[in-house]
């Protein structure tokens, strides 16, 4: 199994080609080969990072370095990947590009990805399968379809949404107080 914490601080100044090598690590010990290479190789261009290769991951945007830490997960070639939170600190657009690329990976290259998002919307997006946790027990667990319901999600969340369908997909209005029956506040501050 293929794993990417939350947290992933690096001290050691790598570039992005010698990070998405250490991948392969649990397959070689260091000691890459031809094989090795090819899957490197393969990871870096699926994550369309090549032109970064030579980079120092310090000198990527967040974005960048997200697409570097997948790449090396994807060159350990393990039929299971799990990423707690891989949208942390991305922006909306990147945040976007990032689910695309692993929702291509899971049908491209037939890997099951679990990941770990506090985002609801995002999840039904990009997912086959939810599981909602609440206070560390799931509470529901289904297709977008069934999950993304009022009752399951105020369950889930302590919020009651409303739903809406968007292009086939179900979506929880969780972000206006008009929507969720929450009271207006009276003075509003945007960051």
């Amino acid at each position: 199994m293929g794993v990417l914490k939350q947290l992933n601080q690096l001290s050691a100044r790598l570039t992005v080609i010698d990070l998405v090598r250490f991948g392969r690590f649990p397959h070689c010990q260091g000691h890459l080969q031809a094989e090795d290479h090819r899957i490197v190789e393969q990871a870096m261009d699926y994550v369309d990072l090549q032109e970064f290769r030579d980079r120092f991951l310090d000198q990527l945007s967040g974005g960048q370095r997200q697409r570097a830490l997948i790449a090396m997960v994807l060159a350990q070639d393990t039929e299971y990947i799990l990423l707690d939170e891989p949208l942390n600190n991305l922006d909306m657009r990147h945040g976007v590009a990032m689910m695309q690329l692993l929702r291509q990976a899971a049908d491209d290259l037939g890997r099951t990805i679990v990941v770990v998002l506090h985002d609801i919307n995002f999840a039904s997006a990009w997912t086959d399968y939810l599981v909602g946790m609440r206070d560390g027990s799931v509470v529901a667990q289904g297709t977008p379809e069934q999950i993304v319901q009022r009752e399951p999600l105020r369950e889930i969340f302590g919020l009651d949404m409303q739903v809406v369908d968007v292009a086939g997909r179900k979506i929880g209005m969780y972000w206006h107080p008009e929507l969720i029956g929450a009271e207006r506040p009276t003075q509003a501050a945007a960051v």
